[in-house]
């Protein structure tokens, strides 16, 4: 996988052509024996952040560009000031500036270049941090990095980046919380999947045979065996295809999980977000993804939205060239699955169709951490040689086996219909709950809502006794999102009881 480790800081003059301002990259990165490949990102003043030449130099390399307050360049250091640069930009040097701030404690391989209308310098940063960086202490930049909701140019937004990191569990840390941030279901894992994993115990000295696991999950979703692999948990595919591929133009559809795009900025590939708005219900619409995307991340149903997309325009995704991944982690809580990806007549699309499952939500068994990827022979087996030696243990493919099983696929369906009715009994309440809205058709096993004043009101539930999901770390999202597991019926009685008077309060 190449590395991306470069900045390149870009001065610009008005007009110039995005040609001229590669070709001057082209050469700095001959002179150091690098090329476009190892480039992160490009960076310049925000006042040439909208210059056509530079948003097309970026499209091109298909890297964020980011731009910085020339208050901010002035404060960097450079190795070769000029005052005719800093009575019109307002800093010394705007392309060494520019690439040192994007890489603190990075290494500058190239001083600045110029050409007829450009100039750039090349850092090269000192790890492979997530792609934009805080760019200046207490100093809140403003980047470009593309927002392709609608017609994929590049768009300002703050670099106040969501923590990718949050999840749900840390929600519910507290004792005596009822649970509505974590969206397994209550009442898990069953007795008699309790009684299957207690009797692995005995077997726990010897090493892990996938055998039997594997067959059980291919032959659930009517697929060859070698299109399987178990992971330990959904959240090892992530990194796991973060690590294998290398793809040029990396989208991940938000809002959803965040652990793909945390997956990808480890490995330091940098991640084009795709915002699907609130008022499209969330829903993917013609176009919000780029034809230049290789590799595409999607959830469905999505998770925080709960939005659940139509297989045929997932599908739609599909490209030769382009791997589309589908996180279905919550697909089993739909009635019949009915929009997944994972069954036989899905193999042939063109491009790399991987899909996700996770055991986790409905038998409850996070802490056993249980997944698997579904995916093209080839994949799979780059993906498995990527994975450690007995990556999944014992007890977790006895339940990959058992929860593949006929009976437990009939008890799953039930499960997702009671699911279906009482997400209808909280959609009911949540409806007379002055200020409460709810965007889209939910689908899942969990209600996404916007609420004025909504961080204030989940303190108040807690005090009440109740968690629930803040939504403020799921990019394109904000302060006023909450996430609200479906329970049953007396639980969320009491729970939009004390949504009422936290609201009214």
């Amino acid at each position: 996988m190449p590395v991306r480790d470069l900045v390149v800081g870009v001065g610009a003059s008005r007009g110039v052509p995005g040609a001229e301002v590669l070709g001057l990259i082209d050469a700095a990165l001959a002179a150091i024996g690098l090329g476009r490949h190892r480039i992160a990102q490009l960076a310049t003043v925000l006042g040439k952040a909208g210059e056509p030449g530079l948003r097309a130099a970026a499209r091109e390399l298909g890297v964020p560009l980011v731009g910085h307050r020339a208050e901010a360049l002035a404060a960097v250091p450079v190795p070769h000031p000029s005052g005719s640069v800093l009575a019109v930009a307002g800093t010394p040097s705007v392309a060494e500036a520019s690439a040192l701030l994007s890489a603190p404690g990075g290494e500058l391989l190239v001083p600045k270049r110029k050409s007829a209308r450009a100039t750039v310098a090349i850092t090269r940063r000192s790890s492979r941090p997530a792609a934009p960086l805080p760019l200046h202490p207490g100093a809140p930049d403003v980047t470009t990095e593309p927002d392709l909701r609608t017609t994929g140019e590049p768009g300002p937004r703050t670099t106040d980046e969501p923590d990718l990191r949050h999840h749900g569990d840390a929600e519910v840390r507290a004792a005596g919380l009822v649970d509505l941030a974590v969206n397994v279901r209550t009442g898990t894992p069953p007795a008699w999947l309790r009684e299957r994993l207690a009797a692995t115990l005995a077997d726990l000295a010897a090493y892990p045979e996938q055998t039997a696991a594997r067959r059980a999950v291919a032959a659930r979703h009517d697929r060859p065996v070698d299109e399987v692999l178990l992971t330990s948990g959904a959240a090892e595919a992530f990194v796991l295809l973060a690590r294998t591929l290398a793809p040029r133009h990396a989208v991940v559809v938000h809002p959803q999980f965040t652990e793909p795009e945390a997956a990808l900025r480890d490995a330091g590939i940098t991640v084009h977000r795709v915002a699907l708005p609130p008022a499209e219900g969330f829903r993917l619409t013609p176009g919000a993804v780029p034809e230049e995307a290789d590799l595409v991340v999607l959830g469905n149903p999505t998770n925080p939205t709960s939005v659940l997309h139509p297989a045929a325009e997932v599908a739609a995704l599909a490209r030769p060239g382009r791997t589309l991944v589908v996180d279905e982690a919550f697909m089993d809580a739909v009635p019949g699955e009915r929009e997944s990806l994972a069954g036989p007549e899905y193999r042939a699309l063109p491009g790399r169709v991987v899909v996700l499952r996770s055991l986790t939500k409905t038998w409850g068994l996070a802490g056993l951490r249980i997944g698997y990827v579904l995916g093209p022979a080839g994949l799979i087996a780059r993906l498995a040689a990527a994975q450690p030696l007995w990556p999944v243990s014992t007890p977790a493919l006895v339940a990959a086996e058992a929860c593949s099983a006929p009976a437990a696929l009939a008890e799953a369906e039930q499960a997702a219909h009671a699911i279906a009715g009482q997400r209808a009994h909280l959609l009911k309440g949540l409806a007379a709950v002055t200020g409460v809205r709810v965007h889209g058709e939910p689908a899942a096993s969990f209600v996404l809502i916007e609420l004025p004043g909504a961080a204030a009101v989940r303190e108040r539930l807690r005090a009440a006794g109740f968690a629930v999901r803040r939504g403020d770390t799921f990019p394109g999202l904000g302060a006023d999102w909450l996430r609200i597991a479906v329970r049953d019926e007396a639980t969320t009685d009491r729970f939009l009881a004390a949504l009422a008077e936290a609201v009214h309060s």
